[in-house]
């Protein structure tokens, strides 16, 4: 089966002195990345920039490969186990068992594994408090809308995204008690993270039911949610990476997932050699998610919102305010 390599090339600069430095320029790192692709303005463009920042500061390169389907994910681990890679980062929850099953059969390998768990010494696995960054979008949601109904687009229905719309609708309640949440989501399969068609058409549909925000956390398809946004004037709200600069003025706001830090710091403390193994969660207090708020959004951000959110935000952070996660209990509060 042919793979699909966006860049295959490995770190080949010579240590400018001392053993540590030495070890440094022979390592080699992958990224691999999910069905949502490199190029998806959100989750796996977020990695890849976490990468980029790696490989500029340390002139370390790296491999990436782009997975065509699910099943693809174990032999790709494999392939680049085998080839002695030191570091693979894996990217999206779907990759969760292969990594399980490769870090298994290649001890000496480390992974790091974004959205999923695996376990073992030689994985580090990196999730993120959703719901958290998505209550701040919804505080804003609430306060930005005229018609008090406001919406989400998910990509594919799992959990994970369950989790971003049961932390939007949070803030948004807590905000405003009678407001409407209209929720719906791309698909069940992993092609709704790359069906941007759909992802307009369920905007467009949301506005007919007097929708005047929506969150689109749906990768690729959410892109056609934001385009419909822009189309119909009304406001949309970005996810993972900062996307107010699709749409300036049509954006208010992002939630933004530091995919791009994790990745950073897993190569970076592999270089170092202070990587570990183990499981984290990176909500608002330790700096994995937040809302955004820049050149792009600063028209429709009022002071009044920006120090509600703000607020809100530390609420989190003190522990006065718990964002249930959707995960945990299977329901949503609201």
């Amino acid at each position: 089966m042919k793979l699909k390599q966006i860049c295959l090339s490995l770190a080949t600069l010579m240590a400018v002195g001392g053993a540590a430095s030495a070890y440094a320029a022979d390592l080699k790192f992958a990224v691999i990345y999910d069905a949502g692709g490199k190029f998806d303005k959100s989750f796996n463009q977020s990695a890849s920039e976490g990468a980029e920042r790696f490989k500029k500061e340390t002139k370390l390169n790296y491999i990436e490969v782009q997975v065509a389907s699910d099943t693809q994910t174990e032999q790709v681990l494999r392939n680049l186990a085998r080839k002695n890679v030191d570091l693979i980062a894996a990217i999206g929850f779907a990759q969760a068992q292969a990594v399980q099953n490769i870090a298994k059969e290649f001890p000496k390998t480390k992974f790091v594994l974004i959205d999923g768990i695996a376990t073992g010494d030689n994985v580090s696995s990196v999730l993120f408090k959703e719901q958290e960054g998505s209550y701040l979008v919804g505080v804003a949601a609430a306060i930005a809308s005229k018609s008090k109904k406001v919406g989400f687009v998910g990509g594919m229905d799992i959990p994970l995204i369950r989790n971003f719309a049961c932390g939007y609708a949070q803030g948004a309640k807590a905000t405003e008690p009678k407001i409407d949440v209209v929720q719906n989501m791309v698909g069940t399969t992993t092609a709704a993270w790359n069906d941007p068609a759909k992802g307009g058409e369920l905007a467009r549909a949301q506005f007919e039911r007097g929708v005047d925000v929506i969150f689109a956390a749906a990768g690729g398809s959410g892109m056609g949610t934001l385009q419909a946004v822009k189309e119909k004037g009304k406001l949309g709200i970005g996810v993972d990476s900062n996307q107010n600069y699709m749409h300036p003025g049509s954006m208010l706001t992002s939630m933004v997932k530091r995919v791009d830090q994790a990745i950073y710091d897993s190569f970076m403390q592999l270089k170092n050699g202070s990587w570990k193994g183990g499981t984290q969660y990176k909500g608002l207090k330790e700096g994995g998610v937040d809302w955004a708020l820049d050149k792009d959004n600063r028209a429709v951000v009022s002071a009044d919102m920006e120090k509600r959110v703000n607020a809100a935000k530390q609420d989190i952070i003190s522990g006065k305010v718990k964002v249930a996660d959707f995960r945990e209990g299977n329901k949503c509060p609201v």
